[in-house]
């Protein structure tokens, strides 16, 4: 119940529709404690004489009955529907800000396809919890309670007869409910691993299909969808166990009560009018009960999603406890003793690292794969924190400034650009420089040799790329990753294997722009081409997270250590 309050928190910016919907719910179930009554006016009506007169008055007040409970129906299903498309769409909002402000470390944890469902079908949940499900339990309860009320006034003592029927029902509700968020938390799971595997076979369509991987892939969508169904299935046939027991529990109830009716010894005096508006009543109870059970299903599936939306609601954002302002940097960069562990179980990733990068000059990180160089140059823009020593910005701890004061001083160019599905002006004015002067934006696309492309195609810089920039090539790509870093002008560069992806033609039109770029630049390169980090003014070796050498391009070659050995290999030819 705790979920369901915390998600009926999120109602109340929108109260004003609740008393329109309550009063609207609280007339239908009115409505049909009437029609038990007419029914047994009915009755009364055959059985006498002489009032055909007085006759037509009972089914007009029955057609006026059915049309107003009809009406505030509509009232009722739309005014909760619309509340609960409000929830959801806020709720959405919530969730894809927390996404846009939890740590790198989240998602290197969580697949993207588990955290496109939770958006998605998830909050689709709720939004049926919340909407249809408050509608059937408000409305049908009080409608219950109306009827009840009706066949006490009819017959107390077939009401009471009913009425043994009770506690078996609650009782099947309450196992139900417990069987039914069980269920309703495995299928948001199945769902989830569905988004993952096909987005990743989606994703990777060339790699797929070069290597005949389409068996694969749709043998593990097929695991994941058979899986899917049988969570469904399961819930589909608790739902359906419990609603059988039900009806024959209440049809036991009925049937004693009508063999008793049938007793002249045990129920006399009852006549035909009140029996029959009993019955009315009792049958009319009949479905409103069966919509009760039912909907806990959807309740129960809503508070799952919502106990998977709270956790991440509810996880901690990046650390800013910064407090210090920083307006534009002068550069100095410095790595003092830095430590980081990604898993504890696999040790530490950086070593104790020391270096410093003064202003304006260009160091490049080198070594093997997965000797540290990409976490060391992410301890920069706080993407993580240093578990040991310190990181500092002109001789300040990066952890005194506030992050957002400290990323505007960083511009990132890496060798696996993400460009959005908008323009390449809109590409290029990204975030906090979509502010910036069209003349801007034209300068920095001449810069980063944009134009050069740009000019041929259908609208210049104003023409779509695709999704994930896939309508250009790869150099060209590159090239607008730079022209955004030129415009935004960052006192530091990080290039992150930059050009590595590139063919020879690309890379040298890529690497003129990255030179005009660097220019003035705190810039600090990893690469694995070390012919393009030659005239760096100084090289870091890392090895198994260590700084094992630094120096220049000539020092190192001429002390034969580490970077020696890899120029050779790369140069043995």
């Amino acid at each position: 119940m705790l979920v369901y309050r915390r998600l009926l928190s999120y109602v109340a910016p929108h109260w004003k529709v609740l008393p329109i919907a309550l009063v609207a719910m609280v007339v239908a179930a009115g409505s049909n404690g009437v029609v038990p009554y007419l029914m047994s006016e009915v009755v009364e009506v055959l059985e006498s004489e002489g009032r055909g007169a007085g006759s037509l008055l009972v089914p007009l007040l029955l057609f006026v009955t059915f049309m107003v409970r009809a009406t505030v129906d509509f009232i009722a299903v739309y005014g909760l529907g619309w509340l609960g498309r409000s929830v959801v769409r806020d709720l959405r909002a919530q969730i894809f800000e927390r996404y846009t402000e939890l740590p790198i470390s989240y998602f290197e944890h969580h697949s993207s396809g588990a955290l496109v469902s939770k958006l998605t079908y998830n909050t689709e949940q709720v939004a049926e919890a919340i909407s249809n499900a408050v509608v059937v339990a408000i409305r049908d309860s009080l409608t219950v309670v109306v009827l009840i009320g009706a066949m006490i006034w009819f017959s107390p003592l077939l009401t009471a007869m009913v009425a043994v029927a009770a506690p078996v029902v609650a009782g099947l509700v309450a196992v139900m409910s417990r069987a039914f968020r069980r269920y309703g938390l495995r299928i948001q799971t199945s769902m989830g691993d569905a988004t993952r595997v096909t987005e990743e076979a989606l994703s990777g369509a060339r790699i797929v299909k070069v290597f005949e991987g389409q068996k694969h892939q749709q043998q593990r969508f097929s695991e994941i969808n058979e899986h899917n169904r049988r969570q469904f299935m399961k819930l589909v046939a608790t739902r359906a166990g419990g609603d059988a027991l039900s009806q024959y529990t209440l049809t036991i109830a009925v049937s004693a009560m009508i063999a008793l009716a049938f007793s002249e010894t045990l129920l006399q005096g009852l006549d035909a009018p009140v029996f029959i508006g009993f019955l009315v009543a009792l049958g009319m109870m009949l479905t409103p009960m069966k919509r009760l059970v039912n909907i806990n299903a959807v309740l129960q599936r809503g508070i799952a999603a919502g106990i998977t939306l709270f956790e991440t609601l509810d996880e901690p954002g990046e650390p800013d406890t910064g407090t210090r302002r920083l307006e534009r940097a002068r550069g100095d960069v410095e790595f003092r003793g830095a430590c980081f562990t990604y898993d504890e179980a696999k040790g530490r990733v950086l070593h104790d690292v020391s270096l410093r990068v003064p202003a304006g000059s260009t160091v490049a990180i080198v070594g093997r794969s997965g000797s540290g160089k990409s976490t060391l140059v992410g301890l920069l823009p706080r993407f993580y924190d240093v578990e040991a020593g310190d990181v500092r910005l002109d001789g300040v701890d990066i952890r005194e400034y506030r992050l957002r004061d400290l990323r505007r001083q960083l511009s990132l160019v890496s060798q696996d650009v993400l460009l959005f599905d908008d323009t390449i002006a809109n590409n290029i004015a990204l975030g906090a420089l979509g502010n910036a002067p069209r003349e801007a934006v034209e300068a920095a696309a001449e810069a980063a040799f944009v134009t050069e492309f740009a000019a041929g195609l259908p609208e210049g810089l104003d023409t779509p790329v695709g999704q994930r920039g896939m309508l250009l090539s790869g150099g060209q790509r590159q090239r607008v990753a730079i022209a955004r870093a030129v415009l935004k002008n960052a006192p530091v560069l990080i290039l992150d294997e930059a050009t590595s992806a590139l063919d020879t033609e690309s890379e040298r039109i890529v690497q003129r722009a990255l030179e005009s770029l660097m220019t003035g630049c705190t810039t600090l390169v990893i690469a694995h081409r070390l012919s393009t980090v030659e005239n760096a003014d100084s090289i870091v070796v890392l090895q198994e997270g260590e700084a094992v050498e630094q120096g220049t391009h000539a020092g190192l070659l001429d002390r034969g250590g580490i970077y020696s050995s890899l120029y050779r290999m790369q140069f043995a030819d």
